[in-house]
């Protein structure tokens, strides 16, 4: 039976945050500390963040999980109660109306508010090969803090060469007896500090990279047993693994930022100033959505402190009463 759409009254809220990770929150945070009434809505709470087993990069910790740097993060946003709600909902659309947003969830839910934050983040990028698909979650997988316990003492291989990739080889080691890297270009290219730490374990046979190298296919029975290549690795492309960890970028969520007429750049990024607008009044983004080039948890959250900030101008300059 289909769910009866619940309409909201104009203006409900100040600020409507979608998405649920690091940007989202410290949004919800300034908006509360703002007095502006907001509400957050996401359905991953925590963000991609969470699935990061040491964090090491985030100005005043020098060492965290992911999981518990999101908790502090929205822990603070809710110290702000009397002014921020958080649900659990995902959204499936937006639209401006009258100089007022309305966001409608999967639940059939809609709420409106006078401005809207995009943190919606990203999602993996997939290689697009024979096989991937097929053998997911069955050798195939893109969080090694997730699926790397279950490859204990087995031979696996991470495709990539991001800083992202380099870690998730290093975390593969506490489980996997071999970790291969294999990667198109030349040279991986982590951060020096996590580039050392795999040429450490590459020292100890750990790990092995292979450079200059595509995955073309990914074979298996009932789980993956091995990749073709695109190039003969030890004289075959033929090449056994047990498991393949899945490491090449992500794509922003940015379509229904795309549907209502945010402007978007060639990679589907959304466009903001410095001050975290986009091209339309009230609408605002934050976070590894946007085309900021350097992605970082802490400047997705500057990104998001600067559109609280934008949003509570917006609305008390420019004496938005109601919309």
């Amino acid at each position: 039976m289909k769910q009866r759409k619940q309409k909201a009254k104009k203006g409900e809220y100040d600020v409507i945050i979608i998405g649920s990770g690091c940007a989202g929150y410290a949004a919800a945070m300034y908006s509360g500390r703002f007095n502006l009434k907001t509400l957050l809505l996401g359905d991953n709470a925590g963000g991609k963040i969470n699935l990061t087993n040491v964090v090491e990069n985030y100005p005043g910790f020098i060492r965290t999980t992911g999981t518990e740097l999101t908790e502090k993060l929205r822990n603070h946003a809710m110290d702000y109660k009397n002014f921020v709600k958080m649900k659990q909902e995902r959204v499936a659309s937006i639209k401006k109306m009258g100089g007022c947003f309305f966001a409608e969830t999967d639940e059939g839910r809609e709420y409106s508010g006078k401005t809207v934050i995009i943190a919606t983040g990203t999602r993996d990028r997939k290689l697009n090969v024979p096989g991937e698909k097929e053998f997911e979650k069955k050798g195939v997988h893109s969080c090694a803090l997730c699926d790397g316990p279950f490859l204990k003492g087995k031979t696996v291989g991470v495709v990539g060469g991001s800083d992202s990739a380099a870690k998730e080889a290093m975390l593969l080691t506490q489980w996997a007896k071999k970790v291969y890297i294999i990667y198109r270009g030349e040279k991986i290219r982590p951060e020096p500090i996590n580039f050392q730490r795999v040429k450490d374990l590459a020292r100890k046979g750990k790990i092995e990279i292979i450079n200059n190298t595509n995955v073309k296919e990914i074979k298996g029975d009932k789980t993956v047993t091995g990749v073709i290549l695109d190039r003969p690795y030890k004289g075959s492309k033929k090449f056994k693994l047990d498991g393949v960890f899945i490491s090449i970028g992500a794509e922003p969520r940015s379509e229904m930022a795309g549907k209502i007429g945010a402007g978007l750049n060639e990679k589907k990024e959304i466009i903001i100033n410095k001050s975290s607008q986009t091209n339309i009044k009230g609408l605002y983004a934050a976070g590894d959505v946007t085309d900021s080039e350097f992605k970082q948890a802490i400047t997705g959250v500057a990104e998001a402190v600067a559109a609280s900030y934008s949003a509570y101008r917006h609305i008390t300059e420019d004496k938005i009463v109601t919309c």
